[in-house]
């Protein structure tokens, strides 16, 4: 059976392996004090153009945003996300483990706005009662595979330094964002428009690890303190600095981005193309089918993939997920697989 559950299936790409087995037995100061982590912050300053960044590294996206939001806020202080946002749905509570409340809003299509955002600030106002919503959570490419672009994170921007609101975004697949159909972000715009923004590598061709980015060094002074108190902080922190090194210094983050994509794409077509309907308009690694149980049961003989939500008592959405290495072959495979079963659905 062939996998598209996660884009995290395997272990990094063979060039991070190499260089790791190269330096294997150098010694290195510990907890990203080290050289190499010191040249890929300067590298990662570079690629987006703040060279006031502060940039750590830490092993994972829930540690990334626990650490993160816990850091920012005070103890009556609260996030506000879409109700579909990693932090509410697939982090086991770990913001409100901090002390902190998620507040969610519908959205159709898992992206937030200055509306949105403002609905939930008109509802919070009953001090000393309530909490106080202070951040604003977002995902690029979000759990839905959807896409914010400039002018849509240029408002929220806006709106935060209106309400005098932290503005974050995981980049846990900003690598599939950016260099999706439709895209007219770049790293610059996360620099000059976030207050804190993550790089994701462990979704695209990294080991493990995220680089959390405070565009703003004030922000994050003592963000080290906080990332020791909640598990965030490797020791060997060299292995963290040297993927992502690995991964920008020639820009082989975004080639990997960029053959997800284009492997999700063809995913994606096969489905439209044989009339099947899609639960969101993806254009990133994440392609989400709408199934019958009877369709789902056929594919699954053969590929893996993951329930999304049902839909009804006959079909539910169904994610299959592209990744850095998928092999092209078996994604032909799977996109004759998909026309054989509408042909199937077609004579019963």
């Amino acid at each position: 059976m062939y996998c598209f559950i996660n884009d995290y299936s395997v272990i990094a790409h063979p060039n991070i392996m190499k260089r790791m087995a190269e330096i294997n037995l150098d010694q290195h100061i510990g907890y990203g004090f080290d050289e190499i982590c010191k040249s890929a912050r300067h590298l990662l300053r570079i690629k987006i153009g703040n060279p006031w960044a502060r940039v750590f590294f830490v092993v994972g996206g829930t540690q990334a945003n626990m650490s993160v939001i816990s850091s920012l806020l005070k103890s009556a202080e609260a996030a506000i996300c879409a109700n579909t946002g990693h932090i509410f749905v697939h982090e086991t509570g770990a913001i409100e483990a901090t002390g902190h409340r998620v507040i969610t809003i519908d959205t159709p299509d898992g992206k937030l706005t200055p509306a949105l955002v403002e609905k939930v600030l008109s509802q919070y106002k009953e001090r000393p009662h309530v909490v106080k919503p202070k951040l604003v959570y977002i995902s690029n490419s979000t759990e839905i595979g959807t896409i914010y672009n400039r002018a849509e994170i240029k408002a929220l921007h806006d709106c935060c330094k209106a309400h005098n609101l932290f503005f974050f975004c995981d980049g846990a697949r900003i690598g599939s964002a950016l260099t999706s159909e439709g895209n007219d972000l770049t790293l610059h715009d996360f620099a000059e428009l976030t207050d804190v923004f993550y790089i994701g590598g462990t979704k695209n061709g990294a080991l493990m690890g995220e680089a959390v980015i405070f565009n703003d060094p004030k922000m994050g002074e003592d963000y080290d303190m906080v990332m020791k108190q909640r598990g965030a902080l490797l020791a060997k922190g060299w292995i963290l600095g040297l993927q992502f090194y690995e991964l920008f210094k020639d820009d082989l983050y975004w080639d990997l981005a960029r053959h997800a994509n284009q492997m999700a794409k063809k995913i994606s077509s096969a489905f439209k193309d044989n009339d099947f309907k899609m639960l969101t308009d993806s254009h990133t690694n994440q392609v989400f089918p709408i199934l019958t149980y009877a369709q789902r049961d056929k594919l699954s003989e053969k590929w893996g993939f993951e329930l999304w939500s049902p839909i009804d008592d006959e079909k539910a959405a169904y994610r299959f997920v592209a990744a850095w290495n998928t092999d092209e072959e078996m994604v032909e495979d799977l996109c004759r697989d998909i026309k054989k079963l509408r042909d199937l659905e077609i004579k019963h």
